[in-house]
């Protein structure tokens, strides 16, 4: 099976109050998005992932240069949007693999075990969740992630963004880290089908859990630990996981 990955990087990144792109912050002295770009082409999934970019583009290719193909999001209007925006540059494929360019721990290994659970099941979708004992302490920083939505079997049902959260489903622990892998078809037949009613009125590709649930599709999930899915959206955060690559967490 071939896979492509899409890692989205075109965020503006405000929270971070820098005044370099948040996927050039450095995590021990290399930029989160070289990380990422390690463990992906470690995994030899795609050896030329395809970058999402839109803010400070030119720093970023400039950073990268040949290492990846580039797609532009002309207007941030959400992760949906930004996927649909790379599928030219994607071309020809089996499957697609979403991944976000903030995340600097995920590692060759979850990303083998991610493509081997889509391709021995034959899923139209295949997900990754992270689940926390609570959100007190470092893990506070997963509070504002989505929550997985689980049916009476167990079976996955839906993300709901935390801004869209009732009070009941944001004490759910299980949370969304974002790293989908997609039947490259039907994630082309169903990007158009997204919607914008939402608190942010973006088109937010995990709306495609639900799509694909309503749609009897096939889907399963596996889990990680957070220390490898935690983002950097903050200097809080940017700290946390200075400390986690040093080992003192």
């Amino acid at each position: 099976m071939k896979f492509r990955i899409v890692i989205l990087a075109a965020g503006k990144g405000t929270r971070m109050k820098s005044d370099i792109p948040k996927v050039l912050t450095p995590i021990g002295g290399k930029p989160i998005l070289a990380h990422l770009m390690g463990s992906v082409k470690a995994s030899e999934l795609d050896q030329k992932p395809v970058v999402v970019i839109g803010h400070e583009r030119e720093r970023i290719c400039d950073t990268f240069g040949a290492a990846c193909d580039y797609a532009v999001q002309e207007k941030q209007l959400g992760t949906g949007h930004a996927v649909l925006s790379a599928k030219k540059t994607v071309g020809s494929t089996d499957a697609v693999i979403v991944l976000y360019g903030d995340h600097p721990f995920i590692s060759s290994k979850t990303l083998d075990a991610l493509a081997k659970r889509h391709e021995d099941l034959g899923n139209i979708l295949t997900m990754m969740t992270t689940t926390v004992s609570s959100f007190g302490g470092w893990h506070a920083a997963f509070l504002h992630w989505g929550r997985i939505l689980r049916g009476e079997n167990g079976h996955i049902v839906g993300i709901r963004e935390f801004k869209d959260a009732s009070e009941e489903e944001r004490e759910i622990y299980e949370v969304n880290p974002a790293l989908f892998c997609f039947n490259a078809r039907w994630l082309w037949q169903n990007l158009p089908k997204l919607g914008t009613k939402n608190i942010q009125r973006e088109y937010y590709l995990t709306d495609l859990v639900a799509l694909a649930v309503s749609q009897g599709e096939k889907i399963s999930s596996i889990s990680i630990a957070p220390e490898e899915v935690i983002g950097i959206n903050t200097p809080e955060e940017q700290e946390i996981a200075e400390q986690l690559f040093s080992g003192r967490r």
